[in-house]
């Protein structure tokens, strides 16, 4: 049974809710707009295969490492290298893991309000309200951004300070499924409207002939990216999880989880911009490339619910903004939890505290990025491109030559007591030691220096 959050760190409750909440941390807003978009832009189902390899060969590999980590040493990412280790650099890692992600929740926060101020922006263009619409619209409106990433971090703090079991599990219980629900309920809606066969022909035939380098790096960051690999969210997770769960069993659920809701995301993105083309919308920009990201999202599929029009298309557009928000909260809630659970650790301070000046400190960030959005890129280049995959390389160096793969695997016998004679124990050292840290350099060099 978890014990009390206001009293100590907590576990969870089950395994169900362990892989709910880490699948969790690992969906959101990227695995709804950008996967299905890289995916059409790199040669439909020839990215998706290369992606899922890189899943298997880059992202498991990591966060089975990132749960050992976590699980051993029973704390955030700072106290668990420093429980692991006598080497005086590697807190720095957790202390920059936990950095990367107060910065990433600062401007998500942002854009998750945009998620969710769109539910209101559908509801006011159906009733005629459109000078309300277009006030909420306008994300050049720092007064509208701040005060829905307000909104958006309140719920954020209430889920945290709730405590593991109480609230982060309990809440991705709840959320999770209804998110799997709404998409796949959207997705067969779509698939039988005009248009769409074309979206999903795009999306499900390969085209080999577009397997080139720059593909392969952008599958292999997105499986990183999609993971939610290298800031020391999974460590924290892992710190929760019961010495009787075989890790990575837990790990590969996390992982299925992650891919299955991505590949129904494109799904019902694909299909959906041809049904927006179909209908008259301009899906490409004027290189001929798809338009995606938040012009998608915020552009295109608004002017798709409109052409519908009537009570079928308010329905249809609040339910994509609201799933959109499910997915957005599912990861700010990791997002919180990592420094949270710094603070908890490492200064002794009760989780209700802790949530409420943590989240307080990143919201301040987030009203000055709400009125100069153009912030947003730099930070995200800084803490998302490039911090998650160093974190990514500093943990896969920390594992395989400093705690050592045989402590990892140590750990992993607690649930998984044949793993010694397992072909996964050699595997999976090569692995951490070698061919992911070299994967992941290539990607850092391609994406500073390409």
């Amino acid at each position: 049974m978890a014990t009390n959050p206001s009293t100590s760190r907590g576990t969870w409750n089950t395994k169900l809710g362990f892989i709910l909440a880490a699948a969790g941390s690992a969906v959101g807003l990227g695995n709804i707009w950008r996967f299905p978009t890289e995916t059409a832009s790199n040669g439909g189902a020839a990215f998706l295969i290369v992606y899922l390899v890189c899943v298997l060969l880059i992202g498991l590999p990591v966060m089975i490492a990132e749960l050992s980590i976590g699980r051993s040493s029973k704390k955030n990412p700072v106290g668990a290298f420093r429980a692991l280790s006598n080497n005086k650099f590697f807190p720095l890692v957790g202390i920059w893991g936990v950095l990367c992600g107060v910065m990433i929740l600062s401007f998500y926060t942002i854009i998750a309000g945009w998620t969710f101020s769109h539910v209101f922006v559908e509801i006011f263009t159906y009733t005629g309200m459109d000078g309300a619409a277009s006030l909420l619209s306008d994300f050049g409106n720092g007064y509208v951004n701040a005060i829905f990433a307000l909104l958006f971090m309140g719920l954020t703090i209430t889920i945290i300070r709730g405590g593991v079991s109480d609230g982060i599990e309990k809440a991705t219980k709840f959320m999770m499924p209804l998110l799997i629900l709404i998409l796949l309920i959207m997705t067969v809606f779509v698939l039988f409207q005009p248009g769409a066969s074309e979206g999903l022909r795009v999306y499900l035939m390969p085209d080999f002939s577009m397997v080139t380098t720059d593909l392969v790096l952008a599958a292999l960051g997105q499986a990183f990216f999609s993971l939610s690999l290298g800031m020391g969210a999974l460590i924290t997770y892992g710190s929760y999880l019961s010495k009787k769960e075989n890790i990575v069993e837990a790990a590969s659920y996390v992982t299925l989880a992650d891919v299955g809701i991505a590949f129904l995301a494109g799904l019902l993105i694909m299909p959906t911009i041809f049904l927006a083309q179909a209908q008259g919308v301009q899906i490409y920009d004027a290189d001929g490339s798809f338009l995606a990201g938040p012009a998608l999202i915020f552009q295109i599929l608004p002017q798709l619910f409109a052409q519908i029009g009537g009570i079928l298309g308010l329905i249809i557009g609040v339910s994509f903004f609201f799933l959109l928000s499910l997915a957005a909260l599912t990861s700010t809630i990791s997002l919180l939890e990592v420094p949270t659970s710094y603070v908890i650790d490492e200064h002794g301070v009760s989780r209700k505290k802790a949530a409420l000046y943590v989240g307080l400190f990143v919201l301040t960030i987030s009203m000055v990025i709400s009125f100069n959005t153009g912030l947003i890129d730099n930070i995200d280049y800084i803490f998302s491109v490039i911090g998650l995959p160093l974190g990514g390389l500093l943990i896969c160096i920390f594992i395989g030559y400093f705690w050592k793969t045989q402590s990892a695997v140590d750990e992993m016998k607690n649930g998984f007591k044949d793993i010694r004679d397992s072909w996964f124990t050699a595997l999976w050292s090569i692995f951490i030691k070698f061919i992911c840290p070299i994967i992941i350099i290539i990607i850092l060099a391609q994406t500073i220096f390409g």
